[in-house]
């Protein structure tokens, strides 16, 4: 490759230092070359190419692109796209051993299946009490915990209702939620992402009664609003052996690398 276009294209990995880390494609930075931003270059040559995706995960390459936008993209998904969170909670009793901010805190933490495109961000400094069906999502809680089977020491068996689960928290809806998002089952669509969510847990004679207020927000505001656990991203890599390795050598360079990253060619003598 040109010494140039390798400065340009590529981040060289050495033994002890990294290189040609730092964007140079701006305007000027090299006789005869137009690095100049187009709009029109850019959609020419750039393109998505999805190599996973997961219920919970995405994983894809951008080509054509430089680190510094792909670190844009990461930190819009971190900090930018809106998501519905738990922002208000009132604790009508509390009686765990858990402190009632500490729940609070808990709570808020919980992700939330909703669309947020079919709610609008709330006015700031607006009154808890003026709520409405385009603004909130409204759950209520309510556990108590009593005896099972008194003579066991398995827990389970013990007791009921003696861990709180995000699943615990069920749909009240506000206005014409109920026609909107479904009734109030567990089938319907305004509800925790995992119901398996531990919250608290309780002894007999114990209880949990509260209501919780979702809005809307954003991951700059507050990491709960933010929509992904971890979003990040890596260099595509590039091997480019310096010199020819063969022997007991290519099985080691084979070996210490990910299974069909490098192959192994045999000669016509069969070394």
């Amino acid at each position: 490759m040109d010494p140039v276009e390798k400065i340009r294209e590529r981040v060289v990995l050495g033994e002890h230092d990294v290189q040609d880390c730092s964007s140079t494609k701006f305007p000027f930075t090299y006789a005869g070359k137009d690095d100049g931003w187009s709009l029109d270059r850019f959609k020419r040559g750039f393109k998505v190419v999805v190599t996973r995706m997961e219920d919970l995960s995405i994983e894809f390459d951008m080509i054509g692109m430089d680190v510094a936008l792909a670190n844009a993209f990461r930190r819009i998904l971190l900090a930018e796209v809106p998501t519905m969170a738990i922002e208000k909670v009132f604790i009508h009793k509390n009686t765990s051993v858990i402190q009632d901010e500490v729940l609070a805190h808990r709570l808020g933490l919980v992700p939330i299946c909703a669309n947020p495109h079919m709610f609008s961000f709330r006015e700031e400094g607006a009154d808890d009490k003026t709520i409405s069906d385009q603004d909130t999502i409204r759950f209520k809680l309510q556990v108590k915990c009593t005896y099972n089977v008194k003579d066991s020491i398995d827990p389970d068996e013990r007791y009921r209702c003696h861990n709180v689960y995000s699943g615990h928290l069920k749909l009240d809806p506000i206005g014409r939620q109920e026609f909107t998002f479904g009734s109030i089952t567990d089938d319907g669509e305004l509800k925790p992402v995992h119901d398996n969510i531990l919250i608290a847990k309780l002894r007999p004679g114990q209880e949990i009664d509260l209501e919780a207020l979702c809005f809307k927000g954003i991951g700059k505001d507050h990491t709960k609003f933010s929509p992904v656990a971890t979003a990040s991203y890596r260099l595509l890599p590039e091997i480019e052996l310096l010199e020819e390795v063969t022997g007991e050598s290519a099985e080691r360079l084979r070996a210490s690398f990910a299974e069909g990253v490098i192959g192994l060619k045999t000669d016509e003598d069969g070394t």
